[in-house]
């Protein structure tokens, strides 16, 4: 699957089953809570421990969810998310081409 036919699923599955698209003020407070599920993260890999019944295995879950609303955003404002990938890795590329190799607090 290429970012571009996820864009498509999500737009289909949004006019087709969802109805509509929310506004994007709702869709950006979605996404916000969304990413505060990422409870997991901290969990997993955080000092916190597991609350009884959950588990990390919804982790792949809660992810999908971030991207399914990234998606959406995208849609609704006319963005190409592979063209905007490719186009931030090569500002990537170039802006922090030495930065992250010249950082001491890297490498301990």
């Amino acid at each position: 699957m290429t970012i571009r036919g996820a864009q498509k699923m999500v737009d289909n599955w949004i006019l087709t089953t969802g109805i509509r698209y929310f506004s994007p003020l709702t869709n950006m407070a979605v996404l916000a809570e969304e990413v505060g599920e990422a409870r997991i993260m901290a969990r997993r890999y955080g000092d916190q421990s597991f609350k009884d019944g959950e588990s990390d295995a919804a982790l792949a879950d809660e992810l999908a969810d971030v991207m399914w609303v990234v998606m959406a955003l995208a849609n609704q404002s006319g963005i190409d998310l592979a063209d905007a990938f490719r186009k931030n890795i090569d500002k990537k590329d170039c802006r922090d081409s030495e930065r992250h190799r010249n950082n001491p607090k890297l490498y301990n």
